[in-house]
């Protein structure tokens, strides 16, 4: 299969070496091209997430523009935001570019407030509202992001076993509103957010309904917030039917993610094990755009080599 390669890997590497930071060398060094496929039969379909481009319900062309490299580059589906949903659903265009590149919508990316039950009310129509759309445009999935820790209480006071209860009652009420429409739901966790680091994942996912709430990580801000990824992803392999495939170096750049196989998140042994937990979960890449050195086109084209030479496909 030919894989487009208009990214030069060392001028590349040139400009974003003391950006990503060192841990990131040896990855970079492996770029390079040589490593055969692994054996064996891969089933993931990988898509990927619209953020990277930037996308607002202002800037319609970026998100054109994300569906068409989407598109061309051969990712097999696209996540995007509540906001972009509803507003390009209202006259019709989000329905028109889906048709015109000829690429599927997974899931829906929906902001929740678990801390505070005086919103849950508000916050399950939201769900409703949202999935109905993402139901509507061909979407299965809610991917659930939950608030930030300085909503919660005043900076520096957030006690997580204060609102543990409040969480696992609100998760479970939004993965019940989007069960009754028949789409999937997970937890999102992120830094920053009520739920941020490794205890708090395990216990919120170990208190949950994981018949209506499922875990949908985003495996670079799990790295991020101190975590390893990749055994936080074997220890909920069973109920990780959702996936933000993103990698972290710790650079200046984006955040500090970078392109896959460019940080320390283990991404080969993440996608063995949900290969081998045999759910067949959806799975986005995603990169935050930051202060990018590269274009959104090119660090998807240079993610989609690293995950090609893992023996991955896509679409032709």
């Amino acid at each position: 299969m030919k894989i487009e390669n208009k990214l030069d890997r060392r001028d590349f590497a040139k400009a974003m070496a003391v950006g990503l930071g060192m841990a990131a060398l040896p990855a970079l060094r492996a770029q390079q091209p040589a490593a055969q496929a692994p054996q064996g039969q891969k089933t993931l379909k990988i898509g990927i997430s619209t953020l990277a481009w930037n996308v607002s319900p202002k800037l319609i062309d970026n998100f054109e523009m994300a569906l068409k490299d989407t598109s061309e580059l051969g990712y097999w589906s696209f996540e995007t935001v509540s906001a972009m949903i509803e507003a390009l659903d209202k006259d019709g265009t989000l329905a028109r570019l889906i048709e015109k590149h000829k690429v599927p919508m997974k899931a829906g990316y929906i902001d929740v407030n678990v801390t505070d039950p005086s919103v849950r009310k508000e916050n399950v129509e939201k769900v409703i509202r949202i999935g109905k759309l993402v139901k509507k445009h061909g979407g299965n999935y809610v991917v659930l992001s939950v608030n930030g820790r300085r909503s919660a209480g005043a900076a520096g006071t957030f006690n997580f076993k204060d609102y543990k209860a409040d969480m696992v009652g609100a998760l479970n009420d939004y993965g019940s509103a989007a069960a009754d429409l028949g789409l999937g739901a997970g937890l999102h966790q992120h830094t920053g957010t009520a739920i941020e680091t490794r205890d708090e994942v395990y216990a919120i996912m170990e208190a949950v309904n994981t018949k209506v709430m499922a875990f949908a990580p985003d495996v670079g801000q799990l790295q991020k917030g101190g975590a390893d990824a990749a055994q936080v992803v074997k220890d909920f392999a069973a109920i990780t039917n959702h996936m933000h495939l993103k990698d972290y170096s710790n650079g200046k750049y984006m955040g500090g993610y970078c392109p896959l196989g460019m940080g320390v998140v283990d991404i080969e042994s993440i996608l063995n094990t949900l290969e081998q937990a045999g759910l067949n979960p959806d799975v986005m890449h995603e990169l935050d755009r930051g202060n990018a050195p590269m274009s959104a086109r090119d660090t998807a084209i240079f993610s989609k080599a690293y995950l090609t030479r893992l023996g991955y496909t896509f679409r032709s």
